[in-house]
C-alpha cells in the first residue's frame, strides 16, 4: 500500500513541472537551431553514421583546400609557359621578317629581349618558391642573364639549369594523383641551344647582324627557322599538357563539390529537425507546462491546512 502525504504529492507534481520544463526547453532549442541534437547523444542510434560521415565531409574539404593551391600553381605555371612560348614565336617572327626585308638592324636587340623574356619564363615563382626548379625550390633555376653568357667557351648549356629531377605529384582526391612538377631543363634545354646558336653566328665571322643582311647571313637565318617551329611546338606541348593537369583537377573540383553536396544532404537527414514537427512539440511542451502547474495550484488550494482554516 502506498501512502498518501502532501510531500509525496508536491514532490510528484514538481517533478512533473521540472520535466515539462525540459521538454520545453528541448522543444525550443530544436526550433530555434532547426537541429534535432545539440551533440552526439542527441542522435542516438545514428551518432555513429553521423560521425563517420563528419570524418568523410572532413577529408573531402581537405582535399579541396588542398587544389584550390595546386590550381593557384598550375595557372603560375600556365603563364610561365605562355610566356616561353610566346618568346619563341616572337624570335621565330623577327628573324622571318629580317629575311624578308633583308636587313638585320635590330635583330640582335630583340633577340636579346626574347631571352630574358625566357628566362624569366623559366625562373617563375609561386609562393616565393621557384615553379620550375624541382625539389631546389629556393635555388634560381636558370642563371644566365644575358646571351652573350651562353656562348661562354668554359660552360655547356646544362651548366646554367640548376634544378634538380625531383618532379612533384598531388593527390587530389582518395583515388587520383597528378603530375604538377615541371623542370627548368626539360622545358629550356631546346631554348637555349637555339638563342646559343643565333649569338654563336654573331660573334663568329659571318656576324655580326647588321644593316643589309649578307648571303651566309641569309642561308642561316633560313636554316635556323625550321629549328625555332621545333622548339615552339614542344613548348606548346608542353603548355598543353599543363593545361590538361589544371582541367583534371577543374573535374576532381567539381566532383568533390558534389559529394560534399550529397554528405551535406545526407547528415541533414539525421541532423535536422522538421520545422513544423519542432513547433508543434513546443506547443504541446508548453500546454503540458501550464497544466502542471495548474495542478500544483490546485494541490495546494486542497491542503489540509485551508480545511482547518
Amino acid at each position: 500500500m502506498n501512502r498518501v502525504s502532501s510531500n509525496g504529492n508536491y514532490s510528484a507534481v514538481l517533478a512533473n513541472i521540472q520535466a515539462a520544463q525540459q521538454r520545453q526547453m528541448e522543444a525550443g532549442a530544436r526550433v530555434a537551431t532547426q537541429k534535432q541534437g545539440t551533440d552526439l547523444k542527441g542522435y542516438a542510434r545514428n551518432a555513429e553514421m553521423l560521425t563517420a560521415m563528419k570524418s568523410i565531409d572532413a577529408r573531402l574539404g581537405g582535399y579541396r583546400e588542398q587544389n584550390k593551391l595546386i590550381t593557384d600553381k598550375l595557372t603560375t605555371q600556365d603563364f610561365a609557359l605562355n610566356q616561353l612560348t610566346s618568346s619563341a614565336e616572337g624570335t621565330r617572327e623577327t628573324i622571318a621578317q629580317a629575311l624578308a626585308s633583308g636587313r638585320a638592324d635590330t635583330l640582335m636587340q630583340d633577340l636579346q629581349g626574347f631571352f630574358r623574356n625566357s628566362v624569366d619564363g623559366l625562373n617563375a615563382r609561386y609562393g616565393g618558391k621557384y615553379v620550375f626548379a624541382g625539389g631546389q625550390i629556393d635555388t634560381l633555376p636558370v642563371s644566365a642573364t644575358a646571351l652573350s653568357d651562353l656562348t661562354n667557351p668554359l660552360k655547356a648549356i646544362a651548366d646554367f639549369f640548376h634544378n634538380d629531377d625531383f618532379v612533384t605529384q598531388a593527390k587530389v582526391d582518395d583515388s587520383t594523383t597528378v603530375t604538377t612538377g615541371l623542370l627548368a631543363n626539360n622545358l629550356g634545354t631546346d631554348l637555349m641551344s637555339a638563342f646559343k646558336d643565333l649569338q654563336a653566328f654573331q660573334e663568329g665571322v659571318d656576324g655580326p647582324f647588321q644593316g643589309n643582311l649578307t648571303d651566309n647571313q641569309r642561308i642561316f637565318l633560313e636554316g635556323v627557322l625550321a629549328n625555332w617551329d621545333s622548339v615552339r611546338k614542344e613548348l606548346v606541348n608542353n603548355t598543353a599538357r599543363n593545361g590538361m593537369v589544371q582541367t583534371r583537377v577543374d573535374s576532381v573540383k567539381v566532383d568533390l563539390i558534389g559529394r560534399q553536396n550529397s554528405l551535406a544532404g545526407m547528415m541533414g537527414d539525421i541532423t535536422d529537425a522538421d520545422p513544423a514537427e519542432a513547433a508543434t512539440a513546443l506547443q504541446q511542451a508548453g500546454v503540458a507546462v501550464q497544466a502542471a502547474a495548474q495542478v500544483f495550484l490546485s494541490l495546494q488550494n486542497s491542503s489540509l491546512l485551508n480545511v482547518l482554516r
